[in-house]
């Protein structure tokens, strides 16, 4: 295994969690925000008030792009797995 072939599967790995990640974060993040921006309008103090929006937006988002991210997961593993022999010691 030579060092390209590492820094290649290093790299698509990362890709695939950014891409999978991406979603989730986004959408507790702007959901995390516009709750913020209420409790500033509003002066509610309450740091707990936000952690059932986001959990009810991350559950949404898992819904909808579910699939999507499962199939980009099912591509990076056949892609792994294809080239298995690649990343195997033989000497």
């Amino acid at each position: 295994m030579d060092q390209e072939l590492i820094i290649s599967l290093a790299k698509d790995a990362c890709y695939t969690v950014l891409l999978i990640s991406a979603p989730i974060l986004g959408g507790s993040l702007l959901v995390g925000l516009l709750f913020s921006i209420f409790q500033a309008t509003t002066q509610i103090q309450e740091p707990t008030l936000a952690f059932v929006p986001k959990i009810v937006a991350v559950m949404l988002i898992i819904v909808f792009f579910g699939p999507w991210m499962l199939n980009i997961l099912i591509v990076f593993a056949t892609n792994l797995f294809a080239n298995l022999h690649q990343f195997a010691f033989i000497r």
